[in-house]
């Protein structure tokens, strides 16, 4: 028997309660529809935990179905949205508990470990963050205070209910060196350092670990490695690197990469996420919209949507092969691998369907848009046996 307690204070809403019900009162081995008696979490369950990203409406119970696939399929979860800055602290005094609050009782009721996506972001940060009274550039003083309070604020709430956070994320260009983003203009290179370590303090059992993708190109993975050594030499607690798996048919090109950006972390003594694990169909025009850069905006075009109707034979063939591929790799090194977590549970969540461009149709994920299992489903899970 599971026993649980409820918070109601100020700060909490009525939803976090329901979806916690909700959550309680779904089967563990069983969704609607067709529903495969394997489960992710059980087959995988010697190598690594498996987890996925929900986003606000599966979050609060309005997919029951789905987050009894969830509890079903999964041991971890993270949240798509909704404990980035613009959403969990949109305005300097208010923050919105209600979906992570939520989230993270499901979590509990269901023995879930839950990553923190994301305390340290350029994007999807408010305005006012970067800004003081006059609205004016904020000082070095003024957006580390801004920033201690804000992860302060964040993680101790969730202190022993969320065990890991992603405390920076991508920070990095594509050749290695620090992106210009304001955190660096305003604060200096510092201000990865004093992420990690206000996390610390606020949770000192907390794992903590740096994210980014592209990992798999020696440039970048390259400055992953000097960035996070260089924390590590510091006495910065990092727990691991963070490897934003957004794959697709051509890139990595060479699945070497992605297997020695693993072992790179290996090489540190340090845990591998592989996060945001999708793997798109689709073609993309150029290597900048193959990135996870949220910037790129392309227009829709009839040719780099050719599966709208349904995607070929052939294609779903090659792409069953490329996840076994990719799996054989985790699997390899398991013993680095501490998580690989799914962006989304199905097809129709993922964020590959608008983005580079708006209304294409892609089949990322390992489940459809019905929440059925797809052949590759079964081709990993054979993995194991």
């Amino acid at each position: 028997m599971i026993f649980f307690t409820f918070r109601f204070d100020i700060s909490s809403s009525f939803a976090a309660a329901t979806v916690l019900a909700v959550a309680l009162s779904l089967p563990t081995g069983a969704a609607a529809g067709e529903t495969p008696e394997a489960s992710l979490k059980d087959a995988f369950a010697d190598a690594f935990l498996v987890g996925t990203a929900l986003n606000r409406e599966q979050i609060l119970g309005k997919e029951p179905d789905t987050l009894a696939l969830v509890a079903r399929q999964f041991n971890a979860v993270t949240a798509e949205n909704v404990m980035k800055w613009e959403k969990i602290h949109p305005e300097d005094d208010r923050f919105d508990w209600t979906a992570p609050d939520a989230l993270t009782d499901f979590a509990t009721a269901h023995g879930m470990q839950v990553a923190g996506h994301v305390l340290i972001w350029h994007q999807q940060t408010p305005g006012w963050v970067f800004e003081d009274a006059d609205g004016k550039p904020a000082s070095r003083e003024l957006l580390l205070a801004r920033m201690e309070r804000h992860i302060d604020t964040v993680v101790r709430r969730y202190r022993g209910r969320v065990q890991c956070w992603e405390v920076v994320n991508e920070a990095l260009n594509d050749d290695g060196s620090l992106r210009r983003t304001p955190w660096l203009e305003i604060i200096g290179e510092d201000y990865i350092q004093r992420a990690f370590e206000y996390a610390h303090r606020a949770d000192p059992e907390a794992c903590l670990y740096y994210n980014d993708y592209n990992l798999y190109k020696p440039a970048k993975r390259d400055g992953a490695v000097r960035l996070v050594k260089g924390l590590l030499e510091q006495g910065v607690p990092v727990s691991g690197i963070g490897l934003q798996g957004h794959y697709g048919m051509g890139h990595p090109e060479d699945l070497q990469d992605f297997a020695d950006s693993i072992a790179a972390v290996g090489a540190l003594g340090l845990e591998a996420y592989i996060t945001e694990f999708d793997l798109s169909v689709l073609p993309f025009p150029d290597e900048q919209s193959r990135s996870a850069d949220l910037s790129v905006d392309l227009e829709l075009k009839a040719q780099l949507n050719p599966y709208a109707d349904g995607l070929p034979a052939e294609v779903e063939q090659r792409q069953r092969e490329r996840w076994v591929a990719l799996f054989r790799i985790l699997l390899e090194q398991k013993d680095t691998v501490a998580r690989v977590t799914f962006w989304g549970v199905n097809d129709g969540q993922n964020w590959k369907n608008d983005w580079p461009m708006r209304g294409r149709t892609d089949y990322p994920l390992l489940f459809d848009r019905d929440n059925r299992p797809k052949p590759a489903f079964y081709d990993i899970i054979a993995l194991t046996r």
